[in-house]
């Protein structure tokens, strides 16, 4: 099987993380040789982070190229478009809605760009946009919006339901797997 290559990106804080270790030992528990690399940035700060998880029969670098991503999923939506290079042709962007100011536009010093989603598809990127903060309050935290993200992925992907679920009991803490579960299914079934 060719290497698929899927980025995982958002601001500081906001799980990608566990969705880069959910994507992980799914993609492990069917088989697959599976590399994750984890890039921070002022991640502590709501700064940009990337993980890239690469998957496949023989995978031998975690780092996934400019053009090379199958998928880009991203936590908030400005972060897809900085990203948007990354996107293979006929890849697909699977974002939140969600603005998250950088601190540019915080100081003042920059405006959040009108309708990035617009101008992301007007690129020609395949968009996937969901309100994935809604859907995650719904299911009992906002905290939620990653396994949110990783139920829209499934979308994607020819795996059972009960694989995913499988993986988020082993990655998620049991005293939060209920409200995960609830998020998961939310952002699939959206």
């Amino acid at each position: 099987m060719e290497t698929k290559n899927i980025m995982i990106v958002g601001v500081g804080g906001q799980g990608s993380l566990l969705a880069s270790k959910l994507l992980g030992h799914l993609l492990m528990a069917q088989g697959y040789d599976v590399k994750v690399s984890e890039v921070h940035g002022m991640s502590q700060r709501g700064g940009s982070v990337v993980t890239y998880v690469r998957y496949g029969d023989r995978v031998y670098s975690p780092v996934i190229d400019r053009g090379e991503a199958d998928f880009i999923v991203s936590f908030e939506a400005l972060e897809a478009a900085r990203w948007l290079s990354y996107l293979k042709e006929d890849g697909v962007i699977v974002t939140n809605t969600q603005q998250i100011d950088p601190m540019p536009v915080i100081t003042g010093a920059m405006e959040y760009p009108d309708d990035i989603i617009g101008q992301i598809k007007a690129a020609g990127a395949r968009v996937d946009a969901l309100d994935c903060l809604s859907l995650a309050a719904q299911a009992g935290s906002s905290k939620a919006v990653n396994v949110v993200l990783m139920g829209r992925l499934s979308h994607y992907f020819d795996f059972p339901e009960e694989e995913w679920m499988a993986s988020l009991e082993a990655v998620v803490p049991s005293r939060f797997l209920e409200m995960n579960k609830k998020a998961f299914v939310l952002g699939k079934n959206t």
